[in-house]
């Protein structure tokens, strides 16, 4: 949900002003507003600490039902394990597979239902066939960090925290 975009079904002359200070666009049948952070990108979700790196992430619709589970469960912590470009932290969710993958883009956070653990990816692991990330076995696909190369300096496991980045 990195861009989020709202649409109001409605012409008046609220539809050429600013709404919750976003920008907003007349269209013939009504707004689109564009969130954003500090810098102007999109707002991210999730902070996500790994040991002394300070990542951020947002939320997909890949699993939104164990999206919503991780949600409700945050902050979550412990010492994770790593596996290859892959590291794994234990979790209190239990929810089955939902559009479950075993393929996965660098930077995905997901959730494995098999370990009931949260996995961050940022390159290949020993299931790799090449470059791309492979989880063990498929997991459910909940956020996308938004830049991975501090995890690139990791020589082993290290404690993991997610938080919501209000």
């Amino acid at each position: 949900m990195a861009d989020r975009s709202v649409r109001i079904l409605q012409r008046s002359a609220l539809a050429d002003e600013d709404v919750s200070s976003g920008e907003a666009f007349n269209s013939a049948v009504g707004v689109s507003i564009k969130s954003s952070g500090r810098d102007g990108g999109p707002m991210s979700d999730l902070t996500i600490r790994v040991g002394d790196h300070t990542l951020r992430a947002t939320w997909t619709d890949d699993a939104p039902t164990t999206r919503d589970a991780i949600a409700d469960a945050l902050p979550i912590a412990g010492e994770a394990s790593r596996w290859g470009d892959e590291l794994y932290v234990r979790t209190p969710v239990d929810v089955p597979a939902e559009n479950a993958r075993e393929t996965v883009p660098v930077g995905a956070v997901a959730y494995w239902p098999q370990g009931n653990a949260l996995c961050l990816f940022w390159g290949p692991t020993p299931a790799s066939d090449g470059a791309e990330p492979r989880a063990a076995s498929p997991v459910n696909v909940v956020a996308e960090i938004d830049e991975v190369a501090p995890l690139r300096s990791l020589s082993g496991g290290a404690t993991v925290s997610l938080e919501s980045a209000k």
